[in-house]
């Protein structure tokens, strides 16, 4: 029996990301996100989403460049602060103790302790209401290298734990269940 609930975005778990951003004064922010994710595959576009009142809305407003980081794990914490902190108040960088590493295409920063950064330059803002929409190409890729499979050439982001956001709690992913295309194949593909 199902009843009818309150009306809102109840499609969870989404990703948590770490958004830094930084202008030509060399003014950088980190924002955390879960409002994001992937809008195209050509060209490889994203989006982030983000009240007016944060920080690094006027930044990106401006610069129209941010990189998306990937939270882990073992960012968790400085995950969180830098969404509970203003980066008017402080140096989220500093205070974290993350590495801001300069990047190939834009000048926004990546976080160096994350092990993949997507730099993205704004090619739209849509204002919607509580959140403008940033929807973005994305110009570079930074993966860490030692979480590159060399037979497969792919990213192992299943080594990094990345991290999860439902209901105002943060998550772990779990153990893979099947591969794209697992449920048509003769042979189930092994986990």
């Amino acid at each position: 029996m199902k009843e009818e609930f309150k009306v809102g975005t109840m499609l969870y778990p989404l990703p948590v990301v770490m958004v830094s951003c930084g202008d030509i004064n060399g003014e950088k922010n980190i924002v955390t996100v879960a409002w994001t994710g992937t809008i195209n595959t050509e060209p490889p576009m994203c989006y982030i989403s983000l009240r007016k009142s944060r920080h690094s809305h006027r930044i990106i407003s401006e610069t129209k460049e941010f990189v998306i980081n990937i939270a882990t794990e073992q960012l968790a914490c400085a995950t969180d602060w830098c969404g509970v902190k203003s980066g008017r108040d402080f140096d989220k960088f500093r205070e974290m103790r993350l590495t801001p590493v300069e990047g190939r295409v834009v000048k926004a920063p990546l976080i160096g302790e994350s092990p993949l950064n997507l730099e993205c330059k704004v090619k739209e803002i849509k204002e919607l209401g509580s959140h403008d929409m940033f929807i973005a190409e994305v110009v570079a890729v930074n993966a860490e290298s030692t979480l590159i499979d060399k037979s497969t050439g792919q990213f192992q982001l299943n080594h990094v734990h990345p991290l999860a956001y439902s209901h105002g709690k943060y998550y772990k992913l779990g153990e893979k269940l099947g591969s794209f295309g697992y449920s048509v194949n003769k042979k189930m593909q092994k986990k």
